[in-house]
């Protein structure tokens, strides 16, 4: 695999890793798409794949550099930093956007999604007897899922381990967002919020030399979820792009077109009109989590009104979305070394 040969190709890999953190934390967004669509997918489920017992046995043999060699390291250091910051800076600045323009977020998403629907079907020329059963599989599942109520927020740490596992399927498989499984496990804003942003107190803390959060149980406790989900995620990562790996290699067209067919169903999780249903206790009140943030239970999808000068900015921004596919498109045609 071909290392970043410039500092303009480095500086896009880190700008992809942010665009797939954020795209992650996003519910309805896969950061998979962000992979897929700019051309490192397969580079980045191989290069997970390297994760392995030869990876192990080279970095407890004190051999660093053939282990970061072996792994892919510059390739996947840089995507993992970039989404390491994204979850401190880019999302939270789509969680402000979210709370503020949620109309024109969702089209621009919407936008961006038939755009990545076409990019990666226009060169996909193997519909046969078994692609085609295999896209319609795809597609049902992803109407499907889209449509399922969500559960109860739980805080048990097996649990939270098979959040981690689940919920970063979102990297691996194009079309599955890892947040809005966590919407339906009812866990995302223990997992993408709270814990997020207690982590993201606790650093600033600790830069500014006060450790009193040692002592704050709550904070502790949080901290404590964050680390098994992120023990949970970094397990189901490298177990999924295994099995990916295997899919892919002896299953390619079979694989891509259950992905088409996953994408195109999951357009009705990002539906731009909606309106937010929130969780409501047994006195009718809707629950809020730490933050003091309304809790999404689903959203209750319903067509435009095109009487509605907002109907046309939001028809405008999904024209966006899908502008910005096209131009990494012509990105990539342009850099062809770029990774």
């Amino acid at each position: 695999m071909q290392e970043p040969r410039t500092l303009l190709d480095r500086f896009f890999l880190i700008i992809k890793g942010l665009c797939m953190g954020a795209a992650n934390k996003v519910p309805g967004v896969s950061g998979g798409i962000v992979a897929y669509v700019g051309g490192f997918y397969e580079e980045f489920i191989y290069s997970l794949q390297k994760v392995n017992l030869k990876a192990f046995k080279l970095l407890f043999s004190g051999r660093i550099k053939s282990f970061y060699r072996y792994i892919n390291g510059g390739f996947l250091s840089l995507l993992i930093f970039g989404m390491l910051v994204s979850y401190f800076s880019v999302s939270r600045l789509l969680d402000y956007f979210l709370e503020q323009k949620e109309l024109y977020v969702w089209a621009t998403f919407f936008g961006m999604i038939l755009g990545s629907i076409y990019y990666i079907s226009k060169d996909f020329e193997h519909w046969n007897k078994r692609t085609i059963p295999a896209g319609i599989i795809g597609l049902i599942v992803g109407i499907s899922i889209s449509f399922l109520n969500p559960a109860k927020e739980n805080d048990n740490l097996i649990f939270i381990f098979f959040c981690g596992m689940i919920s970063v399927s979102g990297m691996t498989l194009p079309g599955l967002s890892g947040s809005f499984i966590l919407i339906l496990l009812g866990n995302y804003v223990l997992l993408l919020v709270d814990s997020v942003n207690a982590l993201y107190d606790t650093m600033s803390e600790m830069l500014r030399g006060d450790f009193s959060f040692i002592k704050n149980t709550a904070r502790m406790a949080t901290l404590k979820i964050l680390a098994v989900f992120t023990l949970g995620s970094a397990t189901g990562l490298v177990t999924l792009s295994h099995v990916l790996g295997f899919v892919l290699k002896h299953y390619r067209h079979i694989t891509n077109a259950v992905i088409i067919g996953f994408i195109t169903g999951s357009l009705g999780v990002v539906w731009p009109w909606k309106k937010t249903l929130l969780q409501i206790d047994e006195n009718g009140n809707a629950l809020v989590d730490s933050n003091g943030k309304e809790i999404i239970a689903n959203y209750q999808r319903y067509f435009p009104d095109f009487s509605n000068s907002e109907t046309w900015w939001a028809l405008f921004f999904v024209v966006i979305g899908i502008s910005i596919f096209f131009g990494l498109d012509w990105y990539a045609k342009q850099n062809k070394t770029a990774v």
